[in-house]
């Protein structure tokens, strides 16, 4: 199920979490050449993602939300 992204935070190992509408968490990360997401680096960049819809694969088995520790 998509979700659209409405907030971010960092985790414990400064990696980018995007929170999604649905209240689960997914890291968004940017490490080429594998995972290509340079506009997570700046805030300028995770901003143009608000709203962004990516593929929920918590809400597709029923997890419970998410909450920052």
């Amino acid at each position: 199920m998509k979700q659209a992204i409405v907030d971010y935070h960092q985790d414990e190992e400064l990696h980018w979490v995007a929170e999604l509408a649905c209240g689960h968490f997914q890291h968004v990360r940017h490490k080429p050449p594998f995972i290509n997401r340079p506009w997570v680096i700046f805030t300028e960049g995770r901003d143009k993602y608000l709203g962004y819809e990516l593929k929920c694969k918590k809400c597709d088995s029923g997890a419970p939300k998410d909450t920052c520790s």
